[in-house]
């Protein structure tokens, strides 16, 4: 299976934006979009279809965040909820280790971190505005 590709709904009435441009960067995010796709409580989905301005704290500068997914649902109580989801593997959400050695991948993990801590800042906000939920989905909440 490809890590990468297009998605096609086959329920494409629920999903907001262009159906025929939806575009997965992972498997997880593919089996996502197929829970979305099919799941009868979800009445609308999108993905990277919103976003989200956030100031990086690696350049000072204001740059643009695409969440991996917008989710409308309804509970078992049938009351509707929105949220904003972003996918990421575990070793992302955690802070990095401290290194004795600052390495090129240490450098790098330290700037993933401060910047998806940035993002989803932003996030967070952007949904507290909204009333919506921002939540972070790792392999662990996919079950994979």
């Amino acid at each position: 299976m490809s890590y990468k590709g297009k998605f096609r709904p086959k329920n494409h009435k629920k999903y907001h934006g262009d159906f025929r441009e939806v575009i997965y960067r992972s498997s997880w995010e593919l089996k996502f979009m197929q829970y979305c796709d099919t799941n009868k409580n979800i009445v609308r989905w999108s993905s990277e279809e919103i976003v989200i301005p956030y100031r990086s704290p690696v350049d000072n500068r204001v740059h643009r965040y695409f969440p991996d997914f917008y989710v409308k649902y309804k509970d078992i109580r049938g009351k509707m909820h929105e949220k904003v989801i972003e996918i990421k593997p575990a070793k992302q959400v955690k802070e990095p280790k401290m290194q004795k050695r600052k390495t090129k991948k240490y450098v790098s993990e330290v700037f993933t971190y401060a910047t998806n801590q940035a993002k989803w800042a932003a996030a967070e906000d952007f949904c507290k505005d909204r009333k919506w939920e921002f939540q972070i989905l790792t392999e662990k909440e996919l079950g994979i």
